[in-house]
């Protein structure tokens, strides 16, 4: 049997193309998977880009005259133009505030100090 030139290009060819299909079929599949990983990413930005415009909306709302007078009228219990506060007054002697006493604090070496804490009397 006489080997031919013909033949061995032939199946050098089939497994150069062998090769070549399984190379092209490995970088269809990493492209999928990229592309599914942009499509994630897309999805991502999208959602983070309409939190910063509902964040900022809050902001800009929260500023406002209308926020701080709802804030004020309705969860601060202010009362309106022409409405008046009526404030509870306690009814008999209201308790005095005590006056604070001044402490004389004399200034006690260090030792001293320490042997109270251990011994709990003065030397």
């Amino acid at each position: 049997m006489k080997i031919r030139w013909r033949n061995i290009l032939f199946i050098a060819g089939m497994f150069v193309l062998v090769v070549l299909l399984m190379d092209f079929s490995r970088r269809m599949d990493e492209l999928d998977r990229l592309s599914r990983q942009l499509e994630a990413m897309h999805q991502e930005a999208t959602a983070v880009m309409e939190t910063q415009v509902a964040l900022m909306t809050q902001v800009a709302y929260s500023s406002s005259d209308q926020a701080v007078e709802q804030w004020a009228y309705e969860e601060g219990k202010w009362v309106r133009p022409g409405e008046s506060l009526v404030a509870v007054v306690p009814v008999g002697e209201v308790p005095s505030t005590p006056e604070p006493v001044a402490s004389q604090n004399e200034t006690q070496p260090n030792w001293r100090v320490w042997w109270e804490l251990f011994f709990g009397e003065k030397p």
